[in-house]
């Protein structure tokens, strides 16, 4: 899902770092240093690493192999400078090495196989006309008839070598018609005819003398024919060979400087890995292992490489019973409210992340029980300067994350105070102002108990149906029948229940007939048996008294909502009486005397109830808010219990408590 709704925590790569021991110091403060690692407690050093190091020296060999082969389509030899460029690539993870490799190998092959065929070809036609041209200066037969199988006669042309021919002749010559003798300096081409029969004893002769029956085109041409055609197909697979070679000595030229940059790191990563790999016993190698992102594995390992020279690091993917620390990823302004989440409970590693929902339902709900310009800003301030005296170390990243919690959940406040008019509650009344609403109907709706309490119950119905449609997803995801089914029954029963209850109890009718009405009875009395049987698929017997939850749990979730309301008119109203009161103070003496001890009465009052009111309304906000994310939210699809991410950091303390406290 998007990450401005739900989000999943960062991919984990599971890392090993072995290295001599000489080298564990160094290892561990790059490590520090670098502050990406959450460290977990190392299992024993078994063989298995040794064959991991082992296999990683194979891949290496093999690439290098690939490189050499790639150099050896440069024509003639010469040198190459490399400068510093093997340091600056050896740093790199040995994945994007094999990647390269594997890269320049695959577009330099494509183009040297292009030149397989034609360069087969050639040979195959430079030898034969070769052969036949020899043939050639004492006949003129056609092709098929110097290779031709019959009924009673067969033709072969036959190629011996030259040191055996005498030899080889007198054993086939009984068996001969006719022959013709074409010699040669070290081979010696035979054109015989002989019988059918005597086929396979002539084959058995030439096998045995280290020669072979020279295999001819099957096409209706003369040898001297044949011999034109075939030279000026050579020249053409000449000028073919030429132009492909051309191209690939100058791909190979282009990339020649890279490859052997590569050719130089391979070989020093063989080296390192050699050394490795004959001191990879318990006591003379360190390992340290745990968890980094996977955004940073290829950083980390570039560093730990560019430190030590001899290090081996072996990554892989979380297993599936393994349970990866959690580190959440959310964008920058959503960021703070994962401190309410980890209140909670920090997300396990293959589990949603709902920091997205609980910050705007957070916020929101804490702006309507609040909705106080004055109060908001008084939030603010205690947010920055009042919290501090409270907490051991203000600069913790915690403790400057839940402050943004206050000041982006006081911004909402203040924004619907803004909105609403709400200034110390009704303070501006003693200035003979009637209202600084900026928008009269927000201020209508939330002015209203009837019509906050509504608002509010409308924003707990699809806060709540939000968690069961999560909770629904998360039930599909994981195969849990009895859940699904429950939420299905949930669903139906709002939507075809709310139009009854508004009917029956409100008199509010939807533009529907009677009989419509009559069949939403039906399905709301269907989704009940739904809601029973899917008790029974989660609790066995227990499913008999807990359907009954289910349904009233609904009702109470949502009308928990109301509390938006109670809160948020408390906050008002209670303002409202210390300012009533404030001025019955004003009001009380009469006369010049009792206009300035009244006033000083009236600023006591304001300054010591609204004191109260801001302590009380910015607590209470804060607990409800946290009590609807949590109980009426939360608890309906997510479990926490994961672990929070703790690198093995190199943390520099802007301040050092020292001496007596």
């Amino acid at each position: 899902m998007m990450p401005v709704i739900l989000n999943t925590p960062e991919p984990m790569i599971k890392v090993r770092v072995i290295t001599m021991k000489d080298y564990s110091e160094k290892a561990l403060k790059t490590l520090h240093r670098l502050g990406v690692l959450h460290v977990e407690e190392s299992e024993a050093l078994e063989p298995i690493d040794r064959a991991a190091i082992e296999q990683q020296r194979r891949e290496v060999s093999e690439l290098a192999t690939c490189i050499d082969n790639l150099l050896a389509y440069i024509p003639e030899a010469e040198r190459v400078s490399l400068g510093e460029g093997v340091e600056v690539i050896y740093a790199r993870p040995f994945n994007e090495l094999d990647t390269e490799v594997r890269s320049l190998w695959d577009r330099l092959n494509r183009l040297y196989h292009k030149t397989v065929g034609p360069s087969e070809e050639l040979k195959r036609l430079t030898e034969l006309k070769g052969y036949l041209e020899s043939l050639a200066q004492h006949t003129d037969l056609s092709l098929r008839d110097l290779n031709f199988s019959g009924k009673y006669l067969c033709a072969r042309v036959l190629v011996l070598p030259s040191k055996s021919f005498e030899t080889s002749y007198d054993g086939l010559k009984d068996y001969l018609f006719a022959s013709t003798v074409a010699p040669g300096e070290s081979e010696t081409v035979l054109h015989v005819i002989a019988r059918a029969q005597d086929q396979r004893v002539i084959e058995s002769v030439v096998a045995d003398a280290g020669g072979r029956i020279l295999q001819l085109p099957d096409e209706d041409l003369t040898l001297r024919e044949f011999l034109e055609v075939a030279e000026d197909k050579i020249r053409s697979l000449e000028a073919e060979l030429a132009k492909l070679n051309g191209e690939l000595h100058s791909k190979v030229g282009e990339d020649l400087e890279r490859m052997a940059l590569l050719k130089g790191v391979l070989t020093a990563e063989n080296e390192r890995l050699s050394v490795l790999e004959k001191a990879c016993e318990a006591k003379y190698v360190t390992l340290t292992e745990g968890w980094i992102p996977e955004s940073n594995v290829e950083f980390a390992i570039s560093e730990v490489k560019d430190s030590i020279d001899y290090a081996f690091i072996d990554t892989r993917k979380p297993g599936p019973q393994e349970e990866p620390p959690t580190e959440l990823k959310n964008p920058r302004g959503l960021k703070p409210f994962q401190v309410i989440t980890n209140l909670f409970g920090s997300p396990k590693y293959r589990e949603w992340d709902p920091t997205p929902l609980i910050a705007y339902s957070f916020a929101v709900f804490y702006g309507l029980m609040l909705c106080d310009v004055v109060y908001a800003i008084g939030v603010m301030l205690v947010a920055r300067f009042g919290l501090r005296i409270f907490v051991d170390d203000p600069n913790t990243e915690g403790f400057k994350l839940f402050q943004r919690v206050l000041y982006i959940s006081s911004g909402v406040a203040l924004v619907l105070g803004l909105l609403t008019g709400a200034y110390l509650g009704d303070v501006y009344r003693f200035f003979g102002i009637e209202s600084m609403a900026l928008a009269e109907s927000i201020k209508g709706v939330l002015g209203d108990p009837i019509s906050f309490i509504i608002l509010a119950i409308a924003l707990g119905l699809v806060h709540v149906n939000i968690a069961h449609v999560l909770g629904f997803i998360k039930g599909f995801r994981e195969r849990q029948k009895g859940v699904v089914v429950n939420k299905v029954g949930l669903f139906a029963l709002q939507l075809f229940g709310i139009p009854l209850i508004l009917r029956w109890l409100f008199d509010v009718s939807l533009p529907l007939s009677a009989g419509v009405y009559s069949i939403f009875m039906y399905i709301v009395l269907a989704s009940v048996v739904v809601i029973i049987v899917s008790a029974f698929m989660q609790r066995g017997g227990l499913g008999a008294i807990f359907w009954l939850f289910d349904m009233t749990g609904l009702l109470g979730d949502v009308m928990s909502y109301s509390r938006l309301a109670g809160v948020g008119l408390a906050t008002f109203y209670l303002a409202s009486s210390f300012n009533m009161l404030a001025e019955l103070f004003y009001e009380m003496i009469p006369g010049v005397a009792g206009v300035l001890i009244g006033g000083l009465l009236a600023i006591l009052v304001l300054a010591f109830g609204h004191a109260i009111n801001l302590v009380l309304s910015g607590l209470t906000a804060f607990i409800h808010s946290l009590r609807l994310c949590y109980v009426e939210f939360l608890f309906k699809f997510f479990e926490g219990g994961g672990r929070e991410y703790s690198p093995f950091k190199l943390r520099a303390p802007a301040t050092v408590m020292v001496g007596a406290k």
